[in-house]
């Protein structure tokens, strides 16, 4: 017996992106081939790339503006785009602004790898990090950027994935990276090493470092949409996978207490060092 399930789908590029379009494609497929499935699209109404988790400033304003859209292909699926960013998509969509709690949410296709870490600032992995500390569990889904990246062979992906993500426990969170190929040139699927990749790889000082204003330019890492060189990776790291043709995925964890001996002993000494400042200041 199929499990009822209700997906919220979001993205960081924005309602309109080709990624998401193709994504909506593919998930409402999924969601007909079985009852009980239900689907509703979430996403911001422009592009919020590299915003990570962030919500801006919710609590100066009492209201957030949408309108309905829809997706060619997936004309069942009701989409609405929100002037809000990933996170607060899901947030909307989790806590009952547009309608029944979902049990699962993915977020993509993206139109860049994330891997290293890019997961930290991905508006991409934001959302399901956003969704699992509400109790779901999510699956981001980025492919590598070229200038026509088959978003469809991401989308294809990461269906296979859902049907296994809805049985998995509560707040399981996965990230799937798909190299910029046609599915009979994928080389497979690999548990991939979230790597030390980095967007940014220096930040290098102005020409006169004195000067009251001027410009800080920047050197980028592999870490990037199109995915740069990995060769310092090992082969079972997350861009060295991609760069070898294969998909990576990777289990995620959201934020989460830190109970390791080492943080316990860090955390003894700072509620010393303040209870004395207390105490002298007495």
């Amino acid at each position: 017996m199929v499990r009822p399930v209700r997906v919220l789908l979001t993205n960081d590029d924005g309602i309109d992106a080709r990624g998401l379009k193709a994504l909506v494609v593919a998930t409402a497929a999924w969601a007909r081939r079985a009852p009980g499935r239900e689907l509703v699209v979430v996403a911001p109404d422009r592009n919020y790339s590299g915003a990570g988790a962030s919500v801006g400033e919710v609590y100066r304003r009492s209201s957030i503006a949408y309108s309905r859209s829809g997706v060619a292909g997936a004309d069942d699926v009701e989409c609405f785009a929100l002037d809000a960013s990933p996170a607060l998509c899901v947030l909307v969509g989790v806590l009952g602004g547009m309608g029944p709690r979902p049990d699962v949410v993915v977020a993509g296709v993206n139109a860049g790898v994330n891997v290293g870490r890019s997961v930290l600032h991905s508006g991409t992995v934001g959302a399901i990090l956003t969704g699992s500390q509400l109790g779901l569990s999510g699956l981001s889904v980025s492919m590598q950027w070229t200038d026509d990246p088959p978003f469809e062979v991401a989308a294809d992906l990461a269906v296979e994935v859902l049907d296994q993500l809805v049985l998995a426990p509560p707040r399981t969170l996965l990230n799937l990276n798909v190299p910029a190929l046609a599915a009979h040139e994928l080389r497979g699927v690999r548990r991939g090493r979230v790597s030390t990749a980095g967007i940014v790889r220096a930040a290098d000082q102005p020409a006169d470092p004195l000067a009251e204003a001027g410009e800080i330019a920047l050197r980028l890492g592999s870490a990037v949409p199109a995915l740069g060189d990995v060769s310092d990776e090992e082969p079972e790291d997350d861009g060295a996978l991609v760069a070898a043709g294969f998909a990576s995925i990777t289990p995620l964890r959201s934020v989460h207490e830190d109970t390791d001996a080492g943080a316990d002993d860090a955390i003894r000494a700072a509620l010393d060092a303040v209870s004395h400042h207390l105490h002298a200041a007495c």
